[in-house]
């Protein structure tokens, strides 16, 4: 009798491994399928989220071009370069006037860097170089640099309008500077 329960086990066993084997088909099967499925519904729902993408507008949201950069009191004489990387201009005093310099190498577009150590704006790609006054002294530079439009608003704040640029011709024109 001690030898009959062994015997039931290897009897249980072929039955068990004949189940596992039977139900391992169609577990992939259902595998499968919930994979075809996601993937078809997953495909559809991209095409749909693409559909209604379509009526929306790709509207570029830029800045204004005409901003406030404070009062001609808050600027020293020489360059003044706070306003470089938010808006890429130069504000320049002088004894008699404020002007201000658009930033952009008229050789490439490259943005030149003020060195006060030289006392001139020096463009790092191509080695053109501009005076305080942006005025083209060396390099592969065609003409001197662009000035922004400015003018002081009703309380007395300067306004730069970078939509308006004033070539080297119009540099003595109204708006290009501010007497002081």
């Amino acid at each position: 009798m001690k030898t009959s329960p062994p015997a039931t086990i290897e009897r249980e066993a072929p039955a068990a491994e004949a189940a596992e084997s039977s139900s391992l088909p169609e577990t992939v099967n259902k595998l499968r399928r919930r994979l075809v499925w996601t993937s078809v519904w997953g495909f559809l729902a991209t095409n749909f989220l693409m559909f209604l993408r379509f009526f929306f507008p790709r509207a570029l949201f830029e800045p204004s071009p005409v901003f406030r950069i404070g009062y001609p009191s808050d600027f020293s004489l020489g360059v003044d370069t706070r306003f470089q990387d938010q808006y890429r201009i130069w504000v320049v005093r002088t004894t008699d006037r404020l002007f201000v310099i658009y930033a952009r190498c008229t050789h490439l577009g490259c943005t030149p860097l003020w060195s006060p150590s030289e006392n001139k704006f020096k463009c790092p790609c191509h080695g053109s170089g501009y005076d305080m006054e942006g005025i083209n002294f060396e390099g592969p530079a065609p003409r001197p640099m662009d000035r922004a439009k400015v003018e002081l608003d009703a309380e007395g704040q300067i306004v730069v309008d970078v939509s308006r640029l004033y070539t080297y011709k119009e540099f003595n024109e109204p708006g290009a500077y501010i007497p002081l």
